[in-house]
């Protein structure tokens, strides 16, 4: 048995329903429409360079906070929990979540700058662990049991909490062509924070065995020491009675056909318990037809398997002890941006944006460790985030009515998801997809009303899948409205609601003496999103 802190390390902690690892809802506008691959808007910055020199002549700017809050569920049926079937729920939250864009265009050139959360952006809290963190503990009275130490009950005060923000500072040049065609190019840098910090304390067992417990609650940790103690001290004596009894036999003191329950009878009350403690764990309780020489070989042969059985304990000792983690994972990387639109009329306007893979390296900071093995401060973890291509269109068949279309795919097949783990095996199938409609309708000149959907399908195989890190296909809805408060300023409100589907994985009991059974696991995530967003435009928009 080997307990140890395991902490969402493979896997940034993100708080939308969109690729693997990179957030695409980036401004109020996206929410509440869900599609703004084509934008011509301020939001362009991020979305659709080329397309800013739509915009005309003029410095614009735009500010955005989204709220966001998630659920994550994972329910399982692992038999050895305590209240099976078992839900572990984890609330993630981001209060603010920030877009801020700002575009400087004259003549046939657009400069424009962008700041966001390209990745992660949220905290999430377990107050109760998750399966992986409890189920090795849970299994402690099951293994104890088959050993022969009766043991029924276990408890633990389990705690996690992780936040992750890779936060994007892009740059940008587009430059308009001719009146239909703007091409851009642009760099990010993306700067990545990932902090863990839980515990695992207090692990209590119940152990019914003489001279091990009497079936009240103990620390675990204590009762394997104690077993440690024991099984050495029987090593000992086992060591030295068998030597005793061949020296005698040796020294014709003692015939080597002497019954075993004769050679009891000389011994003290205690020397005779000592006796029969250490034949008893040797597997012989029932002495009868033994001779002295069979006991002397019985004790040799036990006493590698009381040493080894020692050994386990002191091992169990030290993996049951109070577990603690504080670690921060810092790195920055930079990605390269194309991108290209074009608007064959004033109806029409399509877009593409290609984002080249972000290969990004955190390194790790260890500020407590205590039993958490699995950091190594100064360790490096591939983090990379993939290759995406991004398809955009606008249609406005009459006046103040615009309908938007969204295609994105993520290039996850290039990207090693593996992380810490470095298992070897294949995580992704086919790339992740994104795709939706966004409609918007101008019930005056002054006011805007929207709504949008956006759909998922994701390409991952059942090894990438735990409850640590896990995805499915999702569903997006999002409505809102638009104001323009002066000629100048226009303000966004949006709502958003996300749903995945559920997602059933089955795993073996392995090394838990039932490895030809399997157990069931149920991931589950519903996220609820509060946008609003300030443009300014100090020119007129054409």
């Amino acid at each position: 048995m080997t307990l140890s802190l395991v902490i969402l390390t493979s896997m940034i902690l993100q708080v939308m329903a969109t690729g693997l690892v990179t957030n695409t809802n980036q401004s109020a506008m996206f929410t509440r429409l869900q599609n703004r691959n084509a934008s011509t808007g301020i939001d362009a910055v991020y979305y659709n360079p080329a397309g800013l020199t739509k915009l005309g002549n003029g410095f614009f700017v735009s500010l955005n906070n989204q709220t966001i809050s998630q659920t994550k569920t994972v329910l399982t049926d692992f038999r050895f929990l305590n209240g099976v079937p078992r839900e572990y729920v984890g609330d993630v939250s981001a209060p603010l979540y920030p877009g801020v864009y700002a575009a400087y265009n004259f003549g046939n050139l657009s400069l424009s700058a962008g700041f966001n959360p390209i990745g992660g952006g949220g905290g999430a809290k377990y107050k109760t662990g998750l399966p992986s963190f409890e189920m090795p503990i849970s299994a402690i009275p099951a293994s104890l049991t088959a050993a022969g130490i009766p043991t029924t009950q276990y408890s633990a005060d389990i705690y996690f909490e992780g936040s992750s923000i890779y936060f994007g500072y892009q740059f940008n040049v587009a430059y308009k062509l001719n009146e239909q065609l703007s091409i851009g190019a642009g760099i990010r840098m993306v700067s990545a924070n990932n902090t863990y910090k839980g515990s695992i304390e207090n692990i209590m067992i119940n152990p019914n065995r003489p001279g091990l417990g009497n079936g009240s609650p103990v620390l675990a940790t204590n009762f394997f020491t104690s077993a440690n103690k024991m099984f050495k001290d029987l090593a000992a004596g086992a060591t030295k009675t068998s030597a005793d009894i061949n020296a005698a036999i040796t020294a014709g003191i003692l015939p080597s056909a002497t019954p075993v329950t004769m050679f009891m009878a000389t011994m003290s009350d205690a020397d005779k318990a000592n006796f029969t403690q250490m034949l008893g764990a040797a597997g012989y309780t029932d002495l009868t037809g033994l001779t002295v020489e069979n006991v002397a070989n019985i004790l040799a042969g036990a006493v590698p398997v009381f040493n080894g059985t020692a050994d386990v304990m002191a091992g169990n000792a030290a993996a049951t002890q109070n577990t603690y983690a504080d670690v921060e994972e810092k790195g920055t990387g930079f990605t390269p941006i194309l991108s290209i639109n074009y608007s064959p009329s004033d109806k029409f306007n399509f877009s593409l944006k290609y984002e080249f893979k972000t290969n990004l390296k955190l390194k790790t900071t260890v500020k407590d460790n205590k039993g958490a093995g699995i950091f190594k401060d100064g360790e490096e973890i591939v983090a990379d985030m993939p290759a995406f291509l991004a398809i955009g269109a606008e249609v406005k068949p009459i006046e103040r009515l615009s309908i938007a279309v969204t295609f994105n795919t993520f290039f996850d097949k290039k990207v090693d998801y593996s992380g810490r783990n470095k298992s070897g095996d294949k995580m992704i199938d086919r790339n992740y997809l994104e795709y939706g409609l966004g409609v918007e309708y101008g019930i005056t000149e002054k006011f805007r009303l929207s709504a949008g959907w956006l759909g998922t399908n994701t390409g991952i195989l059942p090894a990438y899948q735990n409850d640590q890190r896990f995805s499915s296909n999702s569903n997006s809805f999002g409505f809102g409205a638009a104001y323009r408060i002066s000629p100048m300023i226009d303000i966004n409100i949006g709502g958003q609601y996300s749903i995945n589907a559920k997602y059933d994985k089955q795993y073996p009991y392995t090394n838990l003496l039932i490895s030809s059974q399997f157990y069931n696991e149920t991931y589950g995530k519903k996220t609820m999103i509060f946008a609003i967003g300030l443009d300014f435009y100090f020119a007129k928009k054409k």
